[in-house]
């Protein structure tokens, strides 16, 4: 391959160990975590484990492959090369868009947390501003990226750690509730731990699984990664303590501390925490977190979108300029995603509303399409290699095959529970119209021709 596709091995350890906590940690915990506790009570934690060990069975897969193939397409390339050249162009391409979506919602937030510091200023500014500001760091190094992706993940876990901490002195030594340790009976004294039965934690996984969307990016990391042998294995195993720490342990302390029923009526519970700290600033302190959060997953966002063409181009599955670099940065196939996320943006204000969540119920389905994809590729990756290639694996998914089939199953189980609730049925017939679509013009651009020639 010649130096002008080639990606820079640019990100190092530190980077890509605050990548894989930076994305599994986002806006949703310090803010959307209450429309879940409303379905599920406690119980919710009991939800987040669940997900949460799956998510860990799912990235155990997406790890061996990449220690053993270390590319940027990761889970696309995986796809097109063990179950064939459509399973691959679908998966980039949804998770392309999957991003895209995900991105216009981020830097729309930015526009509204900014309101916070200046009320009626344009919110339109503030988002094209985040993207301009997003966009030039993924254009200039991805050394850049990793930089400004590890304090942005940095901030978040300072102040979860800082909250978990406080909210635990208060709830043993009552500290901040004048000396009177609050102990942790709201977990079950209104209603019980599980206030709305096992109704209510089916209910609320969907939305557990969606906080999880972005952890699968470790993966794309690999191309562009110093020691991606030691990296990738370090970022993924602690994934799963890190879901532990950083979900259940906030999750627990604020439900320790506030009854269930009430939280999401009086504020965020971050905040309501901080200021019984005593620390006035409460709201713009986490004002500014959640600002920092959004600009994260924007920031990851242009980054996934970027190497997600570069890798589709290489597939000769998209225009072949998408797999040219200057610098070892993919900046045609950067500059198209922020140029599309442009409309986006633009859109997000025009259209309605109502359409602006059909089009994110893409995205939706699109996190269970890319995770299952992990888990397949993975079992018909394993099949293809000898026994004494299996024996020789640098980094072993643990209890493979039962792991991956349990992992599948849970998968199918919150796609029933999407189409059996209303609310979240419009996905299940949005994202798969998307994916006929997606299929009609592999064949309509002659992509399939491609292969058979290649």
């Amino acid at each position: 391959m010649t130096d002008h596709q080639q990606l820079h091995r640019g990100l190092s350890e530190r980077h890509i160990r605050l990548m894989a906590l930076g994305a599994a940690i986002g806006v949703g915990l310090f803010l959307g975590s209450a429309n879940a506790i409303k379905l599920a009570g406690p119980g919710i934690l009991l939800a987040y484990l669940l997900g949460g060990a799956a998510i860990f069975i799912i990235m155990r897969a997406l790890g061996e492959m990449a220690v053993h193939h270390p590319v940027a397409g990761s889970f696309s390339r995986y796809a097109r090369d063990y179950l064939g050249p459509l399973s691959g162009y679908l998966t980039g391409w949804n998770y392309w868009f999957l991003w895209l979506v995900t991105c216009v919602a981020e830097i729309t937030a930015v526009g509204v947390y900014m309101q916070v510091w200046f009320p009626g200023s344009p919110q339109w500014a503030w988002a094209l501003a985040a993207l301009v500001a997003m966009g030039s760091v993924n254009l200039i190094a991805v050394k850049a990226y990793g930089e400004f992706e590890f304090w942005f993940a940095m901030i978040k876990v300072v102040t979860i750690v800082v909250m978990i901490l406080a909210g635990l002195a208060m709830i043993l030594f009552g500290f901040g509730n004048h000396g009177v340790a609050t102990g942790i009976s709201n977990l079950w004294s209104h209603g019980g731990f599980f206030p709305n039965g096992a109704q209510g934690v089916l209910m609320s996984l969907q939305m557990v699984m969606f906080a999880y969307l972005g952890v699968e990016m470790i993966g794309l990391t690999a191309g562009e990664a110093a020691n991606p042998a030691k990296s990738i294995p370090d970022a993924i195993n602690s994934v799963f303590w890190r879901i532990v720490i950083f979900y259940v342990g906030a999750l627990f302390v604020i439900l320790s501390l506030y009854p269930w029923n009430e939280l999401g009526t009086t504020g965020s519970p971050f905040v309501m925490t901080f200021e019984r700290m005593g620390i006035r600033e409460a709201a713009g302190i986490i004002n500014f977190v959640v600002l920092t959060a959004a600009l994260s997953s924007c920031n990851s966002g242009i980054f996934s979108t970027g190497r997600m063409l570069y890798n589709l181009a290489q597939q000769r599955q998209a225009p072949a300029l998408f797999a040219r670099t200057s610098g070892g940065v993919p900046r045609a196939a950067i500059l198209v995603s922020v140029a599309v996320l442009l409309i986006g943006v633009a859109l997000n204000y025009l259209a309605p509303a109502k359409v602006f969540v059909w089009v994110t119920s893409i995205a939706t389905f699109g996190a269970i399409w890319t995770w299952g994809v992990i888990l397949v590729a993975h079992m018909k990756f394993r099949a293809r290699l000898s026994e004494a290639e299996r024996a020789a694996l640098a980094f072993k998914a643990p209890m493979y095959p039962l792991g991956s089939w349990v992992a599948l199953a849970f998968l199918a189980l919150v796609i029933g529970l999407m189409a059996y609730f209303p609310d979240t049925r419009v996905a299940l017939i949005v994202g798969p119209a998307f994916l006929i679509l997606l299929t009609v013009l592999f064949y309509a651009m002659g992509y399939h021709r491609r292969e058979a020639l290649a």
